[in-house]
């Protein structure tokens, strides 16, 4: 039977049970249920509810029943709903009687919601040291290949030379806000629910202030409907890890074209390629396009769970046990892919000279033309107009720009611009791509880092 049965005559059917338990994913909170277990233990001794001695018994079969599950030798009975109760059902075996004042002053509204929050907040932990290491990875590609540059695209077109070093830090900045919507987000649900039972909190004279300082919450609950039935701290954190995934989604599609034949800006180590069962030429950046696909997921990870919240009145409805598995999978699908994408950037090796032949394109010039035609006076648009008008006819003619700007009577003192590497040097106003502005910006990088990795010690 069930630990809720006694208002029950007949027991659950097979097709509700196989629709109801969720030990089969939930079981990767006992940890964090045991911790909630403990300090809930420990108030009931501080208010009398339970003695020293049975405090101390109960502490030493949770304690035992962690040790079970991390050695893998935790036995699920027929009866074992979810993890929650699996645990209070062996707790109760190996305390005796006395096991069954464990719920007391408790729901499992209340206590799920701690235990998630519980492991929310180590799973952010790791998240966010998994992206730190990733920001370290492509700090590295650039300091490994210092000087190096490549086009910069929009619309993935050739647009203007850009640092490899700068292109890199781009990535960087934009984790960086990942990390830190992932701590705000960790910050926030630092809410400790015990206490606040099934929806009413309880007659028993609990102290949730107490319990919330074993947890190490940084705040008690304010209103008990609203702690037991809120999962915005699941929406937010999936949605931190969704954009994440976008983020890396880039990341992979860039690896991609940079490491077809028709781009040859970079390989990947075979560690971190695969093969054709058919055609045995191929090496393919598997790594980079799983890091693509898998942003598809963590976005619906997140929609759902938005959805399934949409209609729900106050306070708890089982709709709620549908939180776990998309939090779950996307914390792992971020760690797996975070993981994978640092590696292999640190197998990468970058073809300089095929991306700068690329970045050396004539064209590319054409931008600092117009703005040194606007350095003596000329209008933007007018300077705009006369070299895009030199652009078109190099094209079409078959000819090539340098030499129309040289044959020119008011640009020829510009052919200077077309020395190699002199587009990426002039890309020198604040945060640009030039090799001037990165030293400003890897100085910038290099603090922000730093005050994440201090925020991430300090937890």
């Amino acid at each position: 039977m069930t630990l809720w049965g006694g208002r029950f005559e007949s027991s659950m059917s097979d097709a509700l049970w196989n629709l109801s338990e969720s030990f089969s994913f939930d079981r990767a909170l006992y940890r964090h249920d045991i911790i909630g277990s403990r300090a809930h233990v420990t108030g009931l001794v501080r208010i009398g509810i339970l003695t020293e001695a049975e405090g101390a018994v109960l502490v030493e079969a949770l304690d035992a029943v962690e040790q079970e599950f991390a050695r893998g030798e935790f036995v699920r009975h027929a009866n074992d709903e979810d993890i929650h109760m699996a645990i209070e059902r062996r707790v109760t075996e190996l305390a005796g009687s006395v096991g069954a004042k464990l719920h007391t002053g408790r729901s499992r509204n209340d206590q799920v919601a701690t235990t998630l929050r519980l492991f929310t907040r180590d799973a952010i932990t790791q998240v966010v040291t998994v992206l730190l290491d990733l920001i370290a990875a492509l700090r590295e590609v650039g300091d490994n290949n210092h000087g190096a540059y490549l086009p910069g695209y929009t619309h993935m077109q050739r647009a203007q030379p850009v640092l490899l070093s700068h292109h890199l830090q781009a990535h960087c900045f934009a984790i960086l806000r990942d990390i830190d919507r992932l701590l705000d987000a960790r910050d926030r649900l630092s809410i400790s629910p015990l206490g606040a039972g099934a929806i009413a909190g309880s007659s028993l004279p609990l102290d949730p202030l107490f319990v919330t300082q074993q947890l190490g919450f940084r705040h008690a609950f304010a209103n008990s409907m609203d702690v037991t039935s809120d999962r915005d701290f699941v929406a937010e954190v999936l949605f931190d890890l969704a954009l994440a995934g976008v983020h890396f989604s880039r990341l992979g599609e860039e690896l991609v074209l940079w490491t077809t034949a028709e781009f040859g800006f970079a390989s990947l180590g075979d560690e971190f390629t695969t093969g054709s069962s058919m055609l045995p030429q191929k090496k393919n950046s598997d790594v980079a396009e799983l890091a693509r696909g898998k942003s598809g997921r963590l976005v619906g990870n997140l929609t759902g769970l938005l959805t399934m919240l949409k209609g729900l009145p106050l306070a708890y409805n089982r709709d709620l046990q549908e939180d776990k598995e998309p939090l779950f999978d996307s914390i792992r699908t971020v760690l797996n892919v975070g993981a994978a994408l640092a590696g292999a950037y640190r197998s990468i090796t970058i073809h300089v000279d095929a991306m700068a032949a690329a970045a050396d394109d004539e064209l590319l010039v054409a931008i600092d033309i117009a703005e040194a035609l606007v350095l003596e006076g000329m209008p933007f648009r007018e300077a705009h107009e006369m070299v895009g008008a030199l652009v078109g006819e190099a094209v079409r003619g078959g000819v090539t720009l340098e030499s129309l700007v040289a044959q020119h009577e008011e640009l020829s003192s510009f052919t200077g611009l077309f020395a190699q590497g002199e587009a990426l040097n002039r890309r020198r106003s604040p945060g640009a791509s030039g090799p001037k502005a990165y030293l400003v910006q890897a100085y910038r990088l290099a603090g922000d880092v730093m005050q994440a990795e201090e925020r991430l010690n300090a937890l």
